[in-house]
């Protein structure tokens, strides 16, 4: 009997542990290329009668990282939440609240990635001393601690502080009531992690 790759798992991922394990290895067959689901019709309808993901991933805006894709993840899956390096405003924490309160998600993932054009902004604006005005300079304000942390005029600030940006944001979701009550009862975990632009890997971080 073969199983239609349409479909969602057979069997519903409850925990955090077996739903980073069902992350880690969409990605091992997409960066294969043997992933087993696509955007067909026939999946979208198949996930529309309810949803139950295992997992909501907090990515930037990078049309490079598409992150249904690079997990290797169909329909009803996972929730996706994405701001320009991740960045953390109101509107995101509710919507990952609401999907460790509502959805019943097991598992929090903060996925940023390499040559971050967000991170790289901020670098090149704090070594210039000029913050863009407006909403672009609030991205800026909420990345300037990381590369900061790391240094502004190191020659690898991009890279780092992008790494140190995605524990940032993970300490700030764990600081969420509801997630925080959640992770402490050893319902939900959250985890940082790295996608490479270069080979498609996903990296977790310590």
């Amino acid at each position: 009997m073969t199983t239609d790759p349409s479909a969602g798992p057979a069997v519903a991922i409850t925990n955090a542990e077996e739903a980073l394990a069902e992350l880690l290895a969409g990605n091992k067959r997409f960066v294969s290329g043997r992933p087993e689901h696509g955007h067909r019709v026939s999946a979208a309808a198949a996930a529309s009668g309810r949803q139950q993901p295992h997992a909501v991933v907090l990515g930037c805006i990078d049309s490079r990282v598409p992150l249904e894709a690079i997990f290797d993840q169909t329909f009803g899956s996972i929730c996706v939440v994405r701001s320009g390096a991740h960045v953390v405003d109101r509107a995101v924490l509710g919507s990952v609240g609401f999907a460790v309160t509502e959805l019943g998600v097991p598992l929090i993932m903060v996925l940023g990635h390499k040559r971050c054009g967000a991170v790289a902004s901020t670098v090149a604006a704090l070594r210039a001393g000029e913050i863009p005005a407006g909403d672009i300079g609030y991205l800026v304000d909420e990345i300037a601690p990381a590369v900061r942390g790391v240094g502004v005029d190191d020659p690898e600030a991009p890279e780092k502080a992008m790494r140190a940006h995605v524990g940032r944001t993970v300490r700030r979701l764990n600081a969420v009531d509801v997630v925080a009550d959640a992770v402490a009862s050893g319902r939900v975990a959250a985890v940082g992690a790295v996608y490479d632009l270069d080979t498609g890997l996903v990296e977790l971080l310590p």
